[in-house]
């Protein structure tokens, strides 16, 4: 498994919060959601997406958005000057301002709402609510706002996806969320194909010696590697490979290494049930006690303690903040 399709693999949606906005002008949503990602598309009229610390960006039809983070807020409207009409919280319950109401338009869909049913703007939105610590690998490459045109490939995506927002069937949240998700691959890997985004880590992955090394590393995790096996297996001499590694990814193998099977293991904590023994197994470490000294050592807490702190906000207990 190449290092894209590592990560690709666990940005996945599960119950995603997904709508399609219908809009006529002047119109302005302020969303302080905190989402870890937002996947917008723009299927006709045209948008602003306005960052609390970024100049404004426009978004035209046949655009898709990624909207990275928490702590990124931003507003989305029909021009940047336009009052806000509505605030959307963490909870994605809506505040709207004296005067204003919008609706649920169910005349067009389960999942539509706006301020007028004829309105000139129509925006599909799908927020990912849970992010693992995988996905935070990939969703760090990228900037806080990215807009990339739709390609061949998505059209038929965002054209399903806005049938299938309008429909409620058995199993529907599994068909939005598979949707999204291949909404969001497409657009990733647009924005990284793209030479003017260039990326050592991207380029890594077709690097005839560190690409096959990190399929190894990513395929087997739990596997005891060195440098030398690593580069025994690639054709290269320790020295070389240690440092064209270092030179593309950004670290040395190890550390690399290091970080991808603790968060492994975060993910796993946060998302299973198993016990400390089968992460440490199923992350490359031989025994709990080893996870924990590694888990202590770089992020500055146990597994057990991590376990808990996430499980208390998933529950809306406490913030996820490192400590």
């Amino acid at each position: 498994m190449d290092s894209m399709s590592a990560l690709l693999d666990r940005s996945r949606a599960a119950g995603a919060f997904i709508l399609r906005s219908v809009l006529s002008a002047p119109w302005a949503m302020r969303i302080e959601d905190d989402a870890p990602l937002t996947v917008l598309v723009l299927t006709q009229g045209r948008a602003w997406i306005v960052p609390d610390d970024g100049d404004p960006v426009l978004v035209e039809p046949g655009d898709v958005v990624l909207l990275r983070g928490p702590g990124h807020r931003y507003t989305v409207a029909d021009d940047p000057l336009s009052e806000i009409d509505v605030v959307i919280d963490r909870q994605q319950n809506p505040s709207y301002r004296p005067g204003v109401q919008w609706k649920f338009l169910t005349e067009l869909g389960v999942r539509t709402w706006g301020n007028e049913p004829e309105g000139s703007t129509l925006m599909l939105t799908g927020t990912y609510q849970v992010q693992g610590e995988v996905s935070e690998t990939l969703l760090c490459l990228l900037p806080s706002i990215v807009v990339v045109p739709l390609d061949e490939s998505s059209e038929p995506l965002v054209r399903l996806l806005a049938d299938e927002i309008a429909r409620d069937r058995a199993g529907q949240e599994t068909v939005l969320d598979r949707l999204l998700d291949l909404l969001l691959i497409g657009a990733v890997r647009t924005w990284f194909s793209d030479p003017a985004h260039d990326s050592g880590w991207f380029r890594a992955q077709d690097d005839p010696v560190v690409g096959p090394a990190l399929r190894l590393l990513h395929d087997d995790p739990a596997h005891p590697w060195t440098i030398s096996a690593l580069a025994s297996r690639v054709g290269v001499s320790r020295a070389t490979f240690a440092r064209r590694f270092t030179d593309l990814v950004g670290r040395p193998p190890m550390a690399y290494l290091v970080e991808w099977r603790l968060k492994l293991a975060a993910d796993l904590l946060r998302e299973t049930r198993q016990t400390l023994g089968a992460v440490a197994s199923a992350a490359g470490y031989g025994t709990p006690f080893a996870l924990s000294a590694a888990f202590r050592r770089e992020r500055g807490e146990s597994p057990r303690d991590y376990r808990s702190r996430m499980a208390r906000h998933e529950d809306g207990g406490v913030p996820s903040t490192r400590p």
